[in-house]
């Protein structure tokens, strides 16, 4: 899916001007985690988060996240976003969740880029 066609899909608005709109999306991540973020999302996705930090971009560029959508409206530090467009990582904001933005982008298709997490744990009692 393009980058383009995302943002028009979560009713985004691009706050970063590097964005190629026909950059190709492949998958989606949703979550707040950075941490699992870098532990099960691949390459080339769209991360769809409620956190509006620095360290979002950051974590997004080692992950080689394709773009960055701030769900519920969140908007992001002038700093946040000055790093997003000095890296050329694009970012846009959309007012809706991010339960609803995964389902609409899921809906036409975006597959999940959430790998299984090794957990050798039992959940049985």
């Amino acid at each position: 899916m393009k980058l383009a066609d995302i943002i028009t899909t979560v009713e985004g608005s691009l706050l970063t001007p590097c964005a190629n709109p026909d950059t190709e999306i492949l998958g989606g991540f949703s979550g707040d985690l950075m941490s699992d973020v870098l532990a099960s999302i691949r390459p080339d996705s769209v991360l769809i988060t409620g956190l509006s930090n620095p360290q979002v971009i950051r974590t997004a560029l080692i992950a080689d996240v394709r773009l960055i959508v701030f769900a519920r409206g969140k908007q992001p530090s002038q700093d946040t976003i000055k790093l997003a467009a000095d890296e050329k990582m694009p970012v846009a904001i959309s007012k809706l969740g991010l339960y609803e933005i995964a389902a609409r982008l899921s809906a036409l298709g975006l597959p999940s880029f959430e790998m299984p997490l090794d957990r050798s744990f039992d959940t049985t009692l």
